[in-house]
């Protein structure tokens, strides 16, 4: 078998079978298939697409390049679960859902990321906790898990290898938008995780990789088929991201805003509370650990409510680590900056739209997030008390508080904020905060 003949059946549009993608993607992983060939496999796979035995292929080969985590020998009594988000600007919904999950009874062994481009990353976030170390070996990370119930790390080298090599190509080829590869990629890793079940967080608007609706459909559409028919019971969540998700943006505010909602949840932001709920209830239903979705909900709500998967968060995070616990009354794990401004409002009005995507770009700019992979991070960067949509806010007011470490990073982030928002006298109408739910046999509403 020759890679060139791979490459020239694709891009006639030939359906490759299953020993031509396991020949390539170890290719991919032992370095026979070269990055020009690769470049032209991504290209051919861009313009000619995949079937959906061909994706579900792709993906497990890609998931086997490496290590695949197992769960049998520890005689776990609850499903092995997890989410994924496709991305968005103030996200911390993982920090939130993880321990909820968890207190319900569910195992969460959650292998997040870091941020790259306008939108943040997970393990970021929890890197703010000063202590907090996301790189355990597998056995401790297999017991926290266990013990615990839910454990957030960060990605190694042995998951999907293949995947990190394909992914590096894909990113100079103009190929990242396919959506057999986003599919492969995002499952690849997942799955090796050995999950029972997986919910899918795919965000659309200004602020999402998938901004456009029509693509997000698609994405969510495949990644469930694909995950599904990989053995993967999966739920796909079409979710609005065209505003900021919560007050912050940032790594250490979001982690205290997360804190903030499991200690307080009836005083945290709505819309980041009843997504987080929707997508534990899914988790829970997939598990088997409720047997319709109402319950589930009710369930995972009574776990944030009632303080639960504050103290589950709060274990996770000592084991991990961290030098301090979120439950100690005199909290101190965050520094405070040298600027704490507030953004103003030049006009009055109601928030009728927000450049989400610029608002991210702009943190990015400062130092909050990163441009490339090996760009250092200032996780005390951020934005609290950041407005929503339909929010009315008289001339003069705080659209914003900016906390930052010179008046340079300050304009910045002020200009393309103010830039960002448009204010009018007529109150928008609400957009949906999920537009649909996708499984395996169809759309469920």
């Amino acid at each position: 078998m020759l890679v060139q003949e791979i490459i020239a059946a694709k891009r006639d549009g030939k359906v490759l079978s299953l020993d031509q993608i396991t020949f390539m993607v170890q290719g991919i992983y032992d370095g026979q298939v070269s990055d020009s060939q690769l470049g032209a496999f991504a290209m051919a796979v861009f313009m000619r697409g995949m079937t959906m035995p061909e994706r579900i292929n792709l993906t497990q080969q890609m998931m086997h390049s490496g290590r695949v985590i197992g769960w049998q020998n520890l005689n776990l009594n609850g499903p092995v679960l997890d989410k994924h988000s496709t991305g968005g600007v103030g996200d911390k919904i993982s920090l939130i859902l993880a321990p909820i999950v968890a207190a319900c009874g569910g195992y969460v062994p959650m292998i997040s990321g870091r941020g790259l481009g306008h939108t943040g990353g997970t393990l970021d976030k929890l890197e703010s906790l000063k202590g907090y170390d996301p790189y355990p070996n597998e056995a401790v990370f297999k017991n926290l898990v266990k013990d615990v119930g839910c454990a957030i790390i960060g990605q190694t080298d042995d998951l999907a290898p293949a995947d990190r090599r394909f992914y590096a190509t894909r990113d100079v080829t103009a190929t990242v938008e396919s959506i057999d590869l986003i599919t492969a990629s995002i499952l690849s890793k997942k799955l090796a995780a050995g999950l029972d079940g997986l919910v899918m967080d795919v965000k659309t608007g200004n602020g999402a990789f998938a901004a456009d609706y029509d693509m997000a459909v698609e994405l969510a559409q495949s990644i469930t088929k694909v995950a599904s028919g990989a053995g993967v019971p999966t739920h796909s969540l079409i979710t609005d991201m065209n505003q900021v998700l919560g007050h912050s943006v940032g790594n250490a505010v979001e982690v205290q805003e997360s804190i903030g909602c499991l200690m307080n949840p009836a005083q945290a932001d709505a819309r980041l509370v009843e997504i987080t709920l929707q997508l534990a209830a899914h988790m829970l239903l997939i598990g088997g650990l409720e047997d319709d979705l109402n319950s589930a909900y009710a369930k995972a709500q009574k776990a944030l409510e009632g303080g639960k998967a504050a103290e589950v968060f709060a274990r996770m995070c000592s084991s991990m680590g961290a030098e301090q616990s979120i439950l100690d009354s005199n909290l101190e794990l965050f520094p405070t900056l040298p600027i704490n401004q507030p953004i103003l409002a030049s006009t009055s009005g109601y928030v009728t739209s927000m450049d989400t995507h610029a608002i991210g770009m702009a943190m990015v700019s400062v130092g909050a997030g990163r441009r490339v992979s090996t760009d250092k991070v200032d996780h005390g960067l951020g934005l609290t008390r950041v407005v929503a949509i339909g929010e009315y806010v008289e001339a003069g007011a705080p659209l914003a508080i900016a906390h930052m470490r010179t008046q340079q990073q300050f304009q910045a982030v002020a200009t393309a904020f103010q830039q960002g928002l448009i204010l009018s006298h007529q109150q928008p109408t609400s957009s949906p905060l999920i537009y649909q739910t996708i499984t395996a046999d169809g759309v469920a509403v």
